[in-house]
């Protein structure tokens, strides 16, 4: 799907027939493009469209380059967050005659954002360069509101972590729940980190091409804010994998402690029913002669003992603070 975008007043307005007005568009966006529309832009714009395969390539190489009179990026941006099914896949954005062209195969928030926000107040999209920044900056404020939401939810999963034990039993914890939402939290924060590390190398190589050029002072101003913003970002999502592995050996401790307990009071009970059990066995024995066999009270003598045997042991065990 095409679609494009002309500016009036610095606003964005979206053009139901993009070809028809190709000479005024400043951005064309590209959504699941088929190959016929590749083509038929790549004639249009003079320039190659790169394909799905070569967008994620990892070298940067492959990503940051300067081909004839076009300006080819990509970076890698989160979608499907909200949604609760995180992706990542790579986006291309490609500075051609003061015109953008994105190339994508997913929907990621921050673009759709921009595109309707755009429309309504003025971001100064007088051309291709100027509506690359402001996507660029409406992708890291959209970054910044997930590892905000992935903070929220880490803290909430240190409060079920390290609740008091006083306040409810220690096995009543879903430890399986609070691993998945740990990985959960974990994956997303890596894939956001890396996003900002492709953004971070995708602002340099922008920032490069404008300071290579005079004036441009309100560019360069913008860009180099995205960039300490990027850093920042780059800072706090360490941070946040740092506490998602510290959560992730803590409750993998606190496991181990429950099921340490567990095997101790089966070995507690096993040591308790031992003597009674051993009183038992002499008792059951079938020989002929045995000494207390005639006695009348015998078997009450015998229980008795079986009571005796199982409280002195448990008896010792709260003395030593064993239980």
């Amino acid at each position: 799907m095409i679609r494009g975008f002309t500016s009036s007043g610095g606003r964005l307005q979206k053009v139901e027939n993009p070809m028809a007005a190709f000479d005024r568009l400043i951005w064309i966006d590209l959504l699941r493009p088929t190959r016929e529309e590749e083509t038929h832009l790549e004639a249009r714009l003079g320039i190659d469209i790169p394909s799905l395969e070569e967008m994620r390539e990892i070298e940067e190489s492959n990503r940051l380059y300067v081909e004839g009179h076009a300006t080819v990026m990509t970076a890698v941006i989160p979608w499907g967050v909200s949604e609760g099914t995180p992706g990542m896949d790579p986006v291309t954005f490609v500075l051609a005659n003061g015109r953008l062209i994105t190339i994508r195969y997913q929907e990621p928030r921050s673009i759709e954002s921009f595109s309707n926000w755009a429309g309504k107040i003025g971001l100064d999209c007088s051309n291709g360069e100027a509506t690359l920044i402001g996507i660029l900056e409406m992708v890291v404020n959209r970054e910044a509101d997930i590892l905000e939401d992935c903070m929220r939810r880490i803290d909430d999963i240190s409060g079920s972590v390290f609740r008091d034990s006083t306040e409810e039993v220690t096995a009543s914890r879903d430890f399986q729940s609070i691993l998945t939402r740990l990985g959960r939290a974990g994956d997303l924060i890596t894939k956001v980190r890396d996003s900002l590390v492709s953004l971070d190398r995708l602002v340099t190589f922008l920032v490069q091409l404008v300071v290579a050029r005079k004036g441009e002072t309100e560019k360069r101003a913008r860009l180099k804010t995205i960039q300490r913003d990027l850093a920042s970002l780059t800072a706090h999502s360490d941070s946040l994998a740092q506490k998602v592995t510290f959560l992730l050996d803590a409750t993998l401790g606190l496991v181990n402690i429950e099921q340490n307990s567990i095997i101790k009071i089966f070995s507690v009970v096993a040591v308790i029913f031992l003597p009674p059990t051993l009183v038992a066995s002499i008792y059951g024995m079938n020989f002929r002669v045995m000494p207390e066999l005639s006695l009348p009270y015998g078997y009450p003598m015998a229980l008795l003992f079986m009571v005796i045997s199982a409280i002195l042991p448990y008896w010792l065990f709260k003395r030593k603070k064993w239980l």
